[in-house]
């Protein structure tokens, strides 16, 4: 029997006209995301909108983009902005570096990927045809590949499974659906699905490899880490 994400790689030349008309959610997308009382930052490329500040004082440092090529084009998956406590970021950098480098340099995005000072990305869905399992592949990959980047090559696929392997299939991802992944204090990762809790673990190694996705050498989105490391330098 065809996977899920076997099923989206065999789509026919309709299916093609479908990803092709996603460019005409954005604005259902961006209402989804963003609360517009609130002062946001639109990913340009999706329409997608984050509010600057949440709630529990973490701020909107950066937002990119995650693109997969399927059937030759690609595709925009999910808008993604990252939060993170400024102030303990702060306190953080000032300790390490005393004064801010003339940019953002690997030391610099090493210290926090190695912190567990708290940083949340928030992923909105812009692919109207992304199903659970898609995106719980998806991860076990990313973080997988991650975590062989951080060990030396040794792998640690049962860590890594840890993430989205509670969250079952009959979620219905749609546009405009939220998922939250934050690195708590004590290397705690949670993760949330449309506001429910699908797994909380501890784990240093699985905390540094998460972050490292966003802000390592091989970066989802590179404008995205840019982005994230001038943020870095402004708190000095």
């Amino acid at each position: 029997m065809a996977t899920p994400a076997e099923n989206v790689i065999a789509m026919d030349e309709k299916a093609k006209e479908k990803i092709n008309s996603e460019n005409g959610m954005k604005a259902d997308v961006g209402k989804a995301a963003g609360d517009c009382d609130q002062a946001v930052e639109i990913e340009p490329k999706t329409g997608v909108s984050f509010p600057v500040k949440l709630d529990d004082g973490k701020q909107l440092n950066s937002v990119g983009l995650r693109k997969k090529s399927m059937l030759g084009m690609g595709i925009k998956i999910y808008g993604f902005g990252m939060y993170a406590d400024n102030e303990k970021l702060k306190d953080l950098l000032k300790s390490k570096f005393g004064k801010a480098p003339e940019k953002p340099t690997k030391e610099l995005y090493q210290v926090v990927i190695d912190s567990d000072v708290e940083i949340m990305v928030r992923l909105v869905i812009v692919f109207s045809s992304l199903t659970m399992s898609m995106v719980r592949k998806n991860f076990d990959e990313g973080l997988g590949a991650s975590i062989k980047k951080l060990t030396g090559g040794k792998k640690n696929d049962e860590l890594a499974n840890k993430v989205m392997g509670q969250a079952s299939d009959d979620i219905k991802l749609t546009p405009g659906s939220i998922i939250e992944i934050s690195r708590l204090p004590g290397y705690v990762l949670q993760t949330t699905v449309m506001g429910d809790v699908i797994s909380k673990v501890e784990s240093e190694l699985l905390c540094r490899a998460y972050v490292h996705m966003y802000l390592g050498d091989d970066a989802l989105d590179k404008d995205a880490k840019d982005k994230f490391g001038i943020s870095l330098l402004s708190l000095f």
